[in-house]
């Protein structure tokens, strides 16, 4: 009687939460969804320009463009949506509340006055602003006027005094390099800048690597590095304090000059950069091995196009405005000009899975014998992260048949800069079927085979961070899995070839070094698991020795499950080095129909390690990075691990992530944010030329259900096959999606014979 009363009772639960199920459709319908995400919607070109102009018409500002070329001037550096808080979100979308006011965030660099200094405000209410107030630091934090990012306006006049300064060196140049700063037409010299800027916060002191101007210039460094200090507001003020040569220090470029002239420096002569003729129509003559022109040959030549997708019904997927819906899945996304790729308000079959998953950061952390690269510690939010969204390719960066989007960034710009196809969406394929199985009979045939297709819908960006390409995706899986994913390529971070700089890297060419570096990409993930009381757990396994039961005279060795909870912040913040539990699960207090919280497990892909020492000067500005996993509980004044300032001034930032742990809050039964560092050490090759390919660079992390749902919901896809063997005739092919007409666009038609005879 008990058993049967049991049963009974799970019947009634697994009633009950059908009918939640589909109260929740319902009150989060398709339609409700996409109505409502504008409010996560970046902001439009006129939103953008209506802030610009209430900023400029108030006259107390004082702003002058941010193309003036000067630095002692006030000017607006970056302006974007602000999100309103997450209650206020929470009740208009869930409680039907009014729509929250929609506000801007604008940055405005004060420089014209006696001690500059940067302001943040929040202006409102959009589309027609009229009002402004001042977004404090963090407490005990001020933004220095150091820390800011570099604007265009500092790079043009760091060139400008860069060239001014090593017009001593010309003859030098020439003769070394062939290339000049001085009336050079097509043998012009650049630089690359690099991060921190100085050993100590309030310093603006940037080694530059001098390189050679041509395709791949990245790759192509002359054995030249100047330190310039550019702290003052008036660049007549700039001047070099060191330059570095080929493993030897001088005090100027004129020292450099004059030894030179006395033949006093071990010169290293490069050679000729150019193939004889360049351009579209060059085809005689070599390659750069910077370029990315084809050479060599594959021992079964492909000369013809590879495959391609096509959507012969159209797309599956819905895009409108700033909402997806896909399946069981609707989502809000946002591209944010100062880090990046947002997700929100993510559902999966009428239930909110997670409010917010969001790039926080990305860093890069090298090592070198040149005093550039010892000194790279790139902290990429510093350098723009969300604004350099480039055009996508068609059929290269996204299917052809991707849905592409634009952005609008008003970042270092005086007018809303357009980016065309700088998102897309896509539906794709994943070569591996979802789910599969073959029944034999063990006869030489069949029961039955079933099968359902592997599609996934795929959002994805890129940032293009001077030498880096990051391609960012957020993937949707029909069986309620989500995943982000970090994949890398572009151009090694390369110095001068030394044979010192063999033990901070690889030797890619005759005077080229591939220095050694880390990357580490953070992730916010604000879970909301079947609401927003959650709480964080985690599973492993045990072995356990025991006397075998039916054969009492010997013992078995089985596994047994082990579970922990972490009741506080402190605790659920996981440090490299030490073992990461491999079930890590998100719960809630409700539960599933056969009596298990329902839960979402985060799943990490990564080869991340710690790279810096805690609290060593600048991994202030990075504490995340000690960490692949911390949980802690939602405040509105933890939304960001970093800043655009972290990198300008690592050593007293506006934001350590450290301090989130501090307080060491409750987490159980609350609204929970995990933190995720994924990443990989990078130690270059000679198949790194010309590019880092993506193949093994990818880290993430899937967000999978866990006893959420009562079985696995791609039940609910139409792509499932079934095929039933027959005596007589072909088997019969069960399908929920007729099969479509043959046309030469269309794949082969469905067969299935499953018989296995002797031979």
């Amino acid at each position: 009687m008990r058993r049967e009363t049991s049963a009974l009772g799970w019947a009634v639960v697994a009633i009950l939460m059908l009918q939640t199920l589909a109260e929740a459709k319902a009150k989060h319908s398709p339609w409700t969804l996409r109505s409502k995400a504008g409010v996560f919607s970046d902001l439009s070109a006129p939103e953008l320009k209506a802030v610009r102009s209430f900023l400029w018409s108030r006259k107390e500002l004082r702003l002058q463009p941010s193309s003036a070329p000067a630095i002692a001037k006030n000017s607006v550096f970056l302006i974007e949506l602000l999100l309103p808080k997450k209650q206020q979100v929470l009740k208009f979308l869930d409680g039907g509340q009014r729509r929250p006011v929609r506000e801007a965030r604008a940055i405005i660099f004060f420089g014209a006055q006696e001690h500059p200094n940067i302001t943040e405000f929040a202006v409102g209410p959009l589309p027609w602003p009229h009002y402004m107030r001042e977004l404090p630091p963090r407490p005990g934090h001020q933004l220095s006027w150091a820390s800011r990012p570099i604007s265009s306006v500092e790079h043009a006049l760091l060139s400008r005094t860069l060239a001014e300064a090593t017009k001593p060196l010309h003859r030098f140049f020439m003769d070394t390099t062939g290339f000049s700063f001085q009336d050079c037409h097509t043998h012009c010299l650049t630089f690359t800048d690099v991060a921190p800027r100085g050993v100590a916060s309030g310093q603006r002191r940037t080694w530059l690597i001098i390189q050679r101007f041509v395709e791949g210039y990245f790759l192509h460094p002359t054995g030249l590095e100047v330190l310039v200090d550019h702290g003052s507001s008036d660049a007549r003020d700039w001047e070099v304090e060191q330059v570095w040569y080929n493993g030897k220090f001088y005090r100027s470029p004129e020292e450099l000059a004059r030894k030179y002239a006395a033949g006093e420096v071990d010169v290293v002569v490069l050679e000729d950069a150019f193939p004889q003729s360049q351009g579209e129509d060059s085809t005689g003559d070599p390659p750069l091995f910077s370029s990315y022109k084809p050479r060599g040959d594959f021992p079964s030549p492909i000369a013809v196009n590879g495959p391609h997708l096509v959507q012969p019904g159209g797309p599956r997927y819905r895009v409108e405005g700033n909402a997806v819906l896909y399946g069981g899945w609707s989502f809000a996304f946002r591209l944010r000009s100062s880090s990046g790729l947002q997700v929100l308000n993510v559902h999966f079959g009428g239930e909110r899975i997670a409010y917010e998953v969001s790039i926080q950061e990305a860093v890069a952390l090298y090592g070198g014998h040149t005093p550039a690269g010892m000194q790279t510690k790139f902290i990429d939010v510093g350098w723009g992260l969300g604004t350099v969204t480039h055009e996508l390719a068609p059929g290269i960066d996204c299917p052809g048949t991707a849905t592409f989007l634009d952005a609008h960034h008003y970042y270092d710009a005086d007018n809303p800069v357009h980016y065309p196809r700088a998102l897309c969406v896509f539906e794709m394929p994943t070569g591996v079927p979802l789910r599969r199985h073959f029944n034999s009979n063990f006869s030489g045939g069949f029961n039955f085979y079933a099968g359902l297709t592997g599609q996934v819908l795929v959002l994805r960006t890129t940032s293009t961070v001077y030498n880096y390409d990051y391609i960012w995706d957020f993937i949707f899986y029909p069986n309620g899995v989500m995943e982000a994913k970090m994949h890398a390529t572009g151009y090694v971070h390369a110095t001068f070839y030394t044979p010192e700089g063999l033990r901070h890297g690889t030797r890619l060419h005759t005077h080229l070094i591939g220095n050694m570096h880390t990357h580490l990409v953070h992730y916010r993930v604000d879970l909301d698991v079947a609401g927003t009381k959650n709480s964080f757990q985690t599973l492993q396994m045990k072995l356990e020795n025991i006397t075998n039961p039916w054969s009492p005279k010997h013992h078995l060795v089985q596994p047994t499950l082990g579970q922990t909870r972490y009741p506080r912040e402190r605790q659920a913040a996981f440090r490299f080095g030490r073992p990461l539990p491999k079930y890590l699960l998100f719960t809630s207090p409700k539960k599933n129909p056969w009596g298990h919280q329902r839960s979402y497990r985060l799943q990490i892909h990564s080869m991340a390690d710690q790279v810096l020492p805690p609290d060593w000067q600048e991994e202030r500005a990075i504490t995340w990075a000690r960490y692949p996993l911390a949980v802690t509980k939602y405040r509105e004044s933890e939304l960001c691990s970093s800043s655009i300032y972290n990198q300008n001034d690592p050593w007293d930032p506006p934001v350590v992530f450290e301090e989130f742990l501090r307080n060491n809050e409750n987490i159980e039964e609350e609204d929970l944010v995990a933190w995720v560092t994924v990443g990989f050490l990078h130690i270059p090759h000679s198949e790194d030329i010309p590019n880092t390919a993506t193949p093994g660079n990818s880290v993430g992390f899937l967000l999978r259900p866990f006893n959420f749902f009562p079985e696995d919901p791609s039940l609910a896809s139409r792509d499932t096959i079934i095929v039933w063997p027959r005596e007589n005739g072909p088997n019969y092919v069960q399908r929920w999606v007729p099969e479509e007409s043959r046309n030469c666009l269309m794949p082969t038609h469905f067969s299935y014979n499953g018989t296995y005879m002797p031979v």
